[in-house]
C-alpha cells in the first residue's frame, strides 16, 4: 500500500501527482496537524482543509495531531506511519535534508520504501509546473522581501517573476524550502472538485504574515 505524507501544499500535492503519473496507485493521505506554527517538520497554514483535498482526490485520509515539539514530533509521525500500514511513503521533500533524513530513518526502521520524486528538482522548474496546471496559493510568508501582497495570491507567471527578483536580491529558495513561504492547493489535475474559498483574512505583523482561510467549500469542476 502506498501512502503520501500530505500537507496540502504545492510540494506534497505535486509529488503525489508525479507518482500517479508514473503509473502507481496511491491509497492513502497522511496529514500531521501541528500546534507549533514554527515546526521544523510540518506545514501549518490551512492544513485543517486537507480533508477537502482528500475528498477531491477520492483518497482515504488519516490525520494525527502533534504539539510540534522538536524531535518529539518525530515520534508522533512514526506512530501514524506505522499505524497506517503503508509499505511505501511519498514525500514532497525538495531540498531539506532535515526533513528527508528523519523521514527516511523512520521508514528504514519499519522497512518502508520512501519515494521523493521532487528531490533535487530545480525550483524554477517546479514553480512553472505548478503554475501551468495547479491552482496553488501562498498562505504564509516569513522572509525578507516578502510582503502582505503575496498572501492569498496564486502561484502563476507573475508570481514567478516576482520570486525570481527576490531570489536575485535576497537569495531566497524559490521552492520555499528555507521557510520563506507556504502554500495550499485549491485545484489540481487529479482533483474531481475544486476548493472555493468563501471567507478568509490576512494576519500581518510587518514581517511575517498568514492568509487564514475561515470557510471553504468544494464545488464541481
Amino acid at each position: 500500500m502506498i501512502g503520501c505524507l500530505f500537507s496540502g501544499g504545492k510540494d506534497s500535492t505535486l509529488a503525489l501527482h508525479k507518482v500517479v503519473d508514473a503509473g502507481k496507485r496511491v491509497d492513502l493521505l497522511i496529514t500531521m496537524v501541528t500546534e507549533n506554527e514554527y515546526s521544523y517538520m510540518f506545514h501549518k497554514p490551512a492544513v485543517e482543509f486537507t480533508h477537502m483535498q482528500a475528498e477531491a482526490l477520492g483518497l482515504r485520509h488519516m490525520v494525527s495531531k502533534t504539539k510540534g515539539e522538536k524531535e518529539a514530533e518525530l515520534s508522533d509521525l512514526e506512530d501514524i506511519i506505522v499505524k497506517s500500514g503503508v509499505s511505501e511513503l511519498i514525500t514532497g521533500a525538495v531540498a531539506s535534508r532535515y526533513q528527508k533524513d528523519r523521514i527516511e530513518t523512520i521508514c528504514a526502521r519499519h522497512e518502508i520504501k520512501v519515494i521523493s520524486p521532487l528531490w533535487g528538482i530545480n525550483p524554477l522548474d517546479e514553480l512553472r509546473e505548478i503554475a501551468s496546471s495547479f491552482n496553488a496559493i501562498v498562505t504564509h510568508v516569513a522572509a525578507e522581501g516578502f510582503d502582505q501582497s503575496f498572501l492569498g495570491k496564486r502561484i502563476d507567471g507573475d508570481m514567478i517573476e516576482r520570486l525570481i527578483k527576490l531570489q536575485s536580491k535576497y537569495k531566497i529558495n524559490m521552492s520555499f524550502e528555507g521557510g520563506e513561504a507556504e502554500s495550499f492547493v485549491l485545484d489540481a489535475p487529479l482533483f474531481t472538485k475544486r476548493i472555493k474559498i468563501r471567507k478568509a483574512h490576512t494576519v500581518w505583523d510587518g514581517q511575517v504574515g498568514t492568509y487564514v482561510i475561515d470557510d471553504a467549500e468544494l464545488e464541481v469542476k
